[in-house]
């Protein structure tokens, strides 16, 4: 536990770390093997510890680490041909997002979110499956516009790609971390460029990235076990209750 103690940043105690450790193997292998919920419940827990100007910057960061080990450990699955107009409409969408992101209301986000997953999950867009490179470049950069103000935006990104890739579980999860891999990576350049200091809070992200690359492991074992059909019942009802959420977040305030 001193240990722990001596890597957190000061106002984290020892307890609150080990709890986050720990949290973060759970919530790695969860993604891993449904492509959702882990992001949004680690952002949850980090709520309850850290300071709300460092939720958003530090969470992004524990999140590059986490997708980025899930995109490695399953890179053969990733589907390339998306990279390159994913990665371009990226680009644009962070940029945007560090001039007008401040401007948009929390509850109306959450609640706008929320209604779309739920729209986009249970309704098939037409053509989505042969969507173009100016769509996704258009699609990518309002992704990453929306990650800049919503830290967890893993239900919106289940949501796009999963009309996208219909057919290999493995497939979506993979390439669901690439994406964000991509875009998180995006955040955590223009929130360092914003001034946020994120030195002080590396030892404790480092343990925490680790820790989620365990999970993902053991994770992406079960996976494999997963019938493709099961996990897309269940892919859409996880998609769902968080969305439900997201609805019932912004309503309530």
């Amino acid at each position: 536990m001193d240990a722990l103690a001596s890597l957190l940043p000061e106002g984290l105690g020892a307890t609150a770390g080990l709890v986050l450790v720990i949290a973060s193997f759970f919530t790695s292998a969860l993604t891993a093997v449904f492509g959702i919920g882990g992001g949004v419940a680690m952002l949850a827990l980090l709520g309850l510890f850290i300071p709300v100007a460092a939720l958003i910057p530090v969470h992004g960061l524990i999140q590059l680490g986490s997708n980025t080990g899930r995109a490695w450990h399953q890179r053969a699955h990733i589907v390339r041909g998306i990279a390159a107009p994913f990665i371009a409409g990226s680009v644009v969408g962070a940029v945007v997002g560090t001039f007008f992101v401040v401007q948009l209301p929390d509850a109306v986000l959450k609640l706008v979110l929320g209604l779309f997953v739920i729209a986009v999950t249970w309704t098939k867009i037409p053509g989505a499956a042969k969507i173009g490179r100016a769509g996704l470049v258009a699609g990518s950069a309002l992704l990453a516009l929306l990650s800049m103000f919503f830290g967890a935006t893993g239900p919106l990104f289940a949501a796009a790609f999963s009309q996208i890739i219909t057919d290999d579980r493995k497939a979506l999860i993979a390439t669901q971390a690439a994406g964000m891999t991509i875009q998180h990576a995006l955040k955590v350049v223009a929130f360092s460029v914003a001034g946020f200091a994120f030195a002080q809070w590396l030892p404790f992200i480092v343990v925490m990235i680790a820790s989620g690359y365990l999970g993902t492991l053991y994770g992406t074992r079960l996976l494999e076990k997963f019938p493709e059909e099961s996990f897309r019942r269940w892919f859409r009802i996880g998609l769902t209750l968080l969305a439900l959420d997201l609805v019932r977040r912004g309503l309530v305030v």
